[in-house]
């Protein structure tokens, strides 16, 4: 067993600044010259790229069910070993979704620090703190920092009305320049914020000195030796990566290097043609943003037709699966001709379409996921599996034409080693799912 401070960040809400209290956290204690490790509970792609660029290191996933204790254990484990502080941000609400981020705190044995919007409130800020604090037993909530306060007095009324149990860390005062910009899933992504660093720079500075405190250590225990993947040994795989196709998974990546395979990166908007592949990867992304570029890219069009028409395998999730739809329309007066390897009319909506953890059977293997888009799609294509929430209700179904396996749904690839290792296998392809 080995130890170090660490804190769950959570908050009453979605829209606290929990992430923006995180990445001034990390980056401050990482100016101070600690080794900072930094986690996202639940399956966000966006919030992790701020949380990267703040800390200096890949933020992974942590969620009881996509990723799995044992998978959750180990990679806390792995970070304990090499940092001197780990912080995870929570996603929603401390109470929110099931499993919640207090389910993960409570496992773990995670202090909570709260992140409170103090704005157009005072003493009920509190009551709030105490319910957090009260609701379940066995969480934590060791510390609030309150944000978007208005003024000293503001905030004096704020630390008088909090629990004397619970530790006053200050308060963030309201800053037009730390703010992070926002779009339909979320933050915009990290790459695309010119002045990233400037805001985490000015949003550490802001941090009151008591912010900086430090909770005991929490002891990590060694996890369970977990079988090898199957072997990819030999295998390139080709990911598209660029800012039309950016969701991916650290722990997707670590997978199929832990597998032997070699990933290369391409971007569908700028690059002429696929590098050198045995399979391909399309991620989800932001296709709508960028789709008079995809669709003009006509050489790039072509060589991913190729790869299909040989029989090599694609795996595409979400917007990857927009990007290999016959037309896609933006849902504000452009439509475009893409791919064309999924027969199939995809929509953007103005309110968001699909949210939540999901888990499948594909090919007889087991895989976990999760599914957040604005889209719909119009197809005829029968679907090969159909993907369930983890309460049984129906998710996102699962499209095969030829080589291509495509679906709302974004695969957690450690959840489901032997479908990965299938799908980015050329031998793993069913005569029955030759091209229709």
């Amino acid at each position: 067993m080995t130890a170090c401070p660490a804190l769950l960040v959570a908050a009453p809400a979605s829209g606290q600044g929990k992430t923006l209290v995180t990445a001034a956290l990390a980056r401050r204690h990482a100016r101070e010259g600690r080794r900072v490790r930094v986690f996202k509970c639940g399956p966000d792609f966006l919030d992790p790229m701020i949380l990267e660029a703040a800390s200096g290191a890949p933020v992974h996933q942590l969620d009881l069910f996509m990723v799995g204790e044992a998978e959750c254990r180990a990679l806390l484990y792995e970070a304990v070993c090499e940092a001197d502080l780990i912080l995870v941000e929570g996603v929603m609400g401390l109470h929110d979704g099931d499993p919640s981020a207090a389910d993960l705190a409570r496992r773990f044995g995670l202090p909570v620090l709260a992140v409170v919007d103090g704005s157009s409130m005072a003493q009920t800020f509190g009551a709030l703190v105490h319910g957090l604090a009260t609701y379940r037993a066995g969480v934590n909530l060791a510390a609030v920092l309150a944000n978007r306060v208005g003024s000293l007095r503001h905030s004096d009324l704020l630390e008088q009305s909090v629990p004397s149990d619970i530790r006053w860390l200050g308060a963030l005062g309201r800053d037009a320049m730390i703010g992070l910009p926002e779009r339909h899933l979320g933050l915009v992504q990290a790459g695309e914020v010119a002045d990233l660093s400037a805001r985490l720079d000015r949003a550490a500075d802001l941090l009151p000195e008591s912010a900086l405190w430090l909770p005991e250590p929490v002891t990590f225990a060694a996890p369970v030796d977990m079988p090898p993947p199957p072997s990819l040994t030999g295998k390139r795989i080709a990911i598209a990566r660029d800012e039309a196709f950016a969701f991916i998974y650290p722990a997707n990546l670590a997978f199929l290097e832990k597998a032997g395979a070699q990933a290369v990166f391409f971007s569908p908007l700028t690059d002429a043609a696929l590098p050198a592949c045995d399979a391909l990867w399309l991620p989800g992304g932001y296709p709508e943003l960028h789709l008079e570029r995809l669709a003009a890219n006509a050489p790039m069009l072509a060589s991913i037709r190729a790869h299909h028409a040989a029989g090599r395998p694609i795996l595409a999730e979400c917007g990857g699966m927009l990007y290999t739809c016959e037309t896609l329309d933006d849902g504000k007066g452009t439509r475009a001709a893409l791919l064309g390897l999924l027969p199939a009319l995809a929509t953007m909506q103005p309110r968001l379409a699909a949210l939540g953890m999901q888990e499948a059977e594909i090919d007889g293997h087991p895989v976990r996921g999760h599914t957040f888009h604005y889209s719909t799609l119009e197809t005829a294509l029968s679907p090969v599996a159909n993907a369930a929430t983890p309460d049984g209700r129906p998710g996102e179904r699962v499209f095969r034409r030829g080589s291509l396996t495509a679906s709302y749904m974004h695969l957690y690839f450690p959840s489901g080693p032997e479908l990965m290792a299938a799908l980015f296998t050329d031998t793993a392809l069913k005569p029955a799912l030759k091209p229709g």
